[in-house]
């Protein structure tokens, strides 16, 4: 298998009251009310064009602050080693994570978002608008998840994926 490099450049910076990893919200949903700000680079700022239009957008970021990864990890819902890529977890190989975000208002090159679960200064990579129709998909199976998941609520991060 030929591997390729890619590189990303930011277009933005997400900003939050989460000054450290410790004890954000582990989900957007679990971080309900909490606001932030997307600051938009000024060249990117043409593209945000028509994005008022969506109550939620889905935000592209680098886990700028985690360092390294295992394959497999105890995730913050469970007690047992599992897969990384069953997890959420965000040491991970290329550091990517996505929010479903709650769209408030575009002034300029900021948009006022909620349900923020993301460190303040977090680098943007990447913002796509959430379409219920696209998006929202019937499942069936949670995995190893779905005998936690009533236990999420309570949930914040911690140190052990700094």
């Amino acid at each position: 298998m030929k591997t390729t490099k890619i590189t990303y450049s930011p277009i933005g910076v997400i900003h939050s009251p989460f000054t450290n990893i410790e004890d954000i919200p582990i989900q957007p949903k679990f971080a309900k009310g909490i606001k932030g700000e997307i600051e938009i680079l000024p060249k990117y700022v043409k593209g945000l064009k028509d994005i008022g239009g969506f109550s939620h957008i889905i935000a592209v970021y680098h886990f700028h602050l985690s360092k390294g990864f295992s394959l497999e990890v105890t995730p913050f819902l469970d007690k047992i080693k599992r897969g990384l890529f069953s997890t959420r977890a965000p040491k991970r190989p290329n550091q990517i994570g996505i929010s479903v975000l709650k769209l408030n208002k575009v002034t300029g090159n900021l948009l006022h978002v909620e349900n923020v679960d993301i460190v303040d200064g977090t680098p943007l990579i990447d913002l796509k608008p959430y379409v219920s129709g696209f998006d929202a998909v019937k499942h069936e199976k949670n995995g190893w998840l779905g005998k936690n998941i009533g236990i999420i609520k309570d949930k914040k991060s911690d140190k052990r994926f700094k």
